[in-house]
């Protein structure tokens, strides 16, 4: 293939990808007190990106392979810098509260923002720890499909909670 017909393609990709995506409807902001971003022709639903992802840190490389691989990893950083509502509801059980003072899998991701909310630096915790990734990630897929924050936090207790001893002392969330 011609080199710039390969490099046009590539930049329709990436416009596509970094383009947001339409505002929900009124009938999406009404659904159960929260917004869970626009309907895709599938009937699943999907985050709205409110920061350009591309204007967060990269992941933070740890000069090692990551517990699950990277795609995994940066979907799970994106949905902790995009979602502090959600994951900041969300514990974490792989013990980082007693090494890390972690306080949920929100702290896993995320070191600092700036005073708007925007990921200023990653905590690199979070890419060698294959609970936190999977805590992240079934968080984000439950939220996908239209789950509450309570929802969630159920759903994730349930999961993990039998299986570990020790869990991060996350506040549940609003109703």
């Amino acid at each position: 293939m011609h080199p710039r017909i390969v490099n046009l393609a590539v930049g329709f990709v990436a416009l596509a990808l970094l383009s947001p995506l339409a505002g929900p409807t009124s009938a999406q902001q009404h659904d159960h007190g929260h917004d869970h971003g626009p309907t895709l022709p599938s009937g699943h639903k999907r985050w709205v990106t409110p920061v350009p992802a591309h204007r967060m840190p990269p992941v933070p490389y740890q000069g090692y392979p990551p517990q699950r691989p990277m795609p995994v990893v940066q979907e799970a950083y994106a949905f902790a810098g995009l979602h502090p509502e959600i994951l900041s509801y969300i514990p974490c059980f792989c013990g980082c509260e007693r090494s890390a003072g972690h306080t949920g899998n929100q702290d896993c991701f995320v070191l600092r923002r700036d005073a708007e909310g925007r990921v200023l630096e990653w905590n690199p915790h979070g890419y060698s720890c294959a609970i936190c990734i999977d805590v992240a990630r079934d968080a984000m897929q439950m939220f996908n499909a239209g789950a509450s924050r309570k929802a969630i936090r159920s759903a994730i207790d349930a999961k993990y909670k039998p299986h570990f001893s020790t869990t991060t002392p996350t506040p549940q969330p609003p109703a």
